[in-house]
């Protein structure tokens, strides 16, 4: 890998700011300032200027599908294998991981705090009619969310507008409308740490193995996608999961908080 990264800085230590990259990027990386963090490092390594496209992980997907991008860094797998197998992307791996929390008023209408899983949690806040706020816009988060009540056998939908509430927004928007309405919200934790509009909101549950959140990073296929600039995407995605890229994102922290953990294979 090393030999790789060398050659390919090689060949890209002369790009330009008109040859940019383009990453189709789940909202969460972009929106904990990791990107911020991370992209000066892999431009003064590499010569890449990468430019961020932050939407849920489901429109992300799709936008790169569409060929609208170079790389595609999201954290849905199934979904994320899916785009590969359909010859979309040139391989997968994994980049880092963190966790989801289900955050609340600190009041705690449903006692989800003393739930012994996540799916007993969700089914508390069921039983007890309290609000929940959903992303509902097939994002990374939102996919976890409907797994998570589809465990715990119960369709939220059935409750859509009384006690289940779907922004259609990012997770931002969506802890806001959660905070402002006093509901509970599963949220990536990062976004949680950065997220300014807390008042008297806390994690509420965390700490089951179900709640993993696993982010992947894939090269959009030439195969399907014939413009992509496909040796700059390898640099990219060879540089993060590289010794120098995954400490790198090791060393990122918010308050002193490290966000995200690399496992890169």
């Amino acid at each position: 890998m090393k030999q790789m990264l060398a050659c390919l800085t090689l060949i890209f230590s002369t790009y330009t700011v008109a040859d940019t990259l383009i990453v189709q990027s789940t909202t969460s990386t972009k929106n904990s300032g990791l990107y911020d963090y991370l992209l000066p490092l892999l431009k003064k390594d590499t010569g890449i200027q990468a430019n961020v496209v932050a939407v849920g992980t489901g429109q992300a997907i799709k936008n790169a599908m569409r060929c609208d991008g170079d790389v595609l860094l999201v954290h849905a797998k199934s979904a994320e294998e899916e785009f590969v197998a359909q010859g979309y992307g040139e391989y997968r791996r994994d980049l880092m991981y963190n966790d989801f929390v289900i955050v609340g008023p600190g009041s705690d209408p449903a006692g989800i705090a003393s739930a012994s899983n996540a799916v007993e949690a969700l089914g508390r806040i069921k039983a007890a009619g309290a609000k929940f706020a959903s992303r509902g816009d097939d994002s990374g988060t939102h996919k976890k969310e409907r797994a998570l009540w589809e465990k715990a056998s119960i369709d939220p939908d059935a409750g859509s507008g009384q006690w289940y509430l779907e922004t259609g927004s990012g997770m931002g928007a969506t802890l806001n409308t959660g905070v402002g309405l006093t509901a509970y919200v599963l949220t990536d934790r990062a976004t949680w740490i950065t997220f300014a509009n807390k008042q008297d909101a806390v994690i509420l549950f965390e700490g089951d193995p179900a709640l993993f959140n696993q982010y992947g990073i894939i090269p959009v296929s030439a195969d399907k996608c014939p413009k992509v600039k496909q040796d700059a995407a390898r640099v990219f995605t060879e540089w993060l999961l590289s010794a120098t890229g995954q400490a790198a994102i090791a060393a990122y922290e918010v308050d002193g908080k490290q966000l995200f953990f690399p496992n890169a294979n």
